[in-house]
């Protein structure tokens, strides 16, 4: 899949959950939703783009994404 698709998806997931008062539970939140509906290459993928560049990732999705690596 191509990155620029993952960014964006990841962006509009952190966008649903960045409603959330309490940003802790709004990265947990997209943390859960990216295990449960994303294929482990796609994680890999917007995992591996967070530590090359990172930059097109809002804040909540570079929080989330970056708990990633730990499970």
């Amino acid at each position: 899949m191509k990155i620029e698709t993952l960014i964006k998806m990841a962006n509009d997931i952190s966008d649903f959950f960045n409603s959330e008062a309490d940003k802790e539970d709004a990265a947990k939140g997209m943390l859960n939703h990216l295990l449960r509906s994303w294929d482990p290459r796609m994680r890999n993928e917007i995992v591996a783009y967070l530590h090359q560049d990172g930059s097109a990732l809002s804040e909540l999705s570079k929080k989330a994404v970056s708990q990633l690596e730990q499970k």
